[in-house]
């Protein structure tokens, strides 16, 4: 078995809020970690993020996983840097849209809300997957939202159709590769994640839930599975003691 200090991590969405507090937990416990992003300030600020010690184990890169040729383009770069990816942890796209009621919009926002979620999300899974999915030691993890099941609330509606076609797409994954070595799995957040200083009652510290995740990657004991998580307690009863 690798041990965590063998592994490389790339953070899909790593610079997000979601995401920002996974890759410092993964740090935290010796992973190394490479995360994209188009924004080099977003990467700068997450460098600032992350605990100072755990630094040098953090490659960031610039570029877009949008298009199938750009994606190529960054794998190619990721590799050269690190060398190899064991661990795919992809939370990509947004977490709120609210434009309104669906007669007010046009077609072009529709696109770009279902690019920003979904076709990130296929681009990037058909660039790295192949890098992870004949190991059994290695794994993909999708972070998704529980927005595809209802209106949030009223003007929120393409933020259902984009996340319904994400957990849509995870599912067709399990489906389509039953038999798959690499651990493929799923954890599915029904309530908002914030960080620390923008916490709302009943939302998922992005930090517990970084450490969760870390701990569901570290361990490697599912695959197929969607874990669920409606609430900050479901943290520790869904992802830390199913894995345990």
């Amino acid at each position: 078995m690798m041990s965590n200090s063998d592994r490389v991590v790339l953070a899909l969405g790593g610079a997000g809020t979601v995401g920002s507090g996974i890759v410092k937990a993964l740090l935290d416990k010796g992973f190394k970690v490479a995360v994209i992003s188009r924004d080099n300030s977003r990467l700068e600020r997450l460098r600032s993020f992350v605990s100072p010690n755990t630094k040098d184990n953090l490659t960031t890169i610039v570029g877009n996983v949008g298009s199938e040729e750009e994606a190529e383009v960054v794998k190619q770069a990721l590799l050269k840097s690190v060398g190899k990816v064991t661990d795919v942890v992809s939370s990509l796209g947004f977490s709120w849209w609210q434009g309104g009621p669906p007669h007010t919009q046009s077609l072009k926002e529709l696109h770009w809300v279902i690019e920003t979620l979904l076709f990130s999300t296929f681009v990037s899974w058909k660039a790295f997957f192949p890098l992870v999915r004949d190991d059994s030691n290695c794994t993909y993890t999708f972070i998704t939202g529980g927005a595809g099941e209802k209106l949030l609330m009223p003007g929120t509606g393409f933020l259902t159709v984009g996340a319904a076609s994400c957990l849509a797409f995870c599912q067709v994954l399990r489906e389509e590769y039953p038999e798959v070595s690499c651990k493929l799995n799923q954890v599915k957040i029904n309530t908002g994640v914030a960080p620390p200083e923008r916490m709302s009652p009943g939302y998922l510290n992005h930090l517990d839930l970084g450490e969760a995740v870390a701990a569901l990657v570290e361990k490697r004991n599912s695959s197929h599975t969607v874990f669920t998580i409606n609430c900050p307690a479901d943290l520790k009863t869904v992802i830390l003691e199913k894995n345990l």
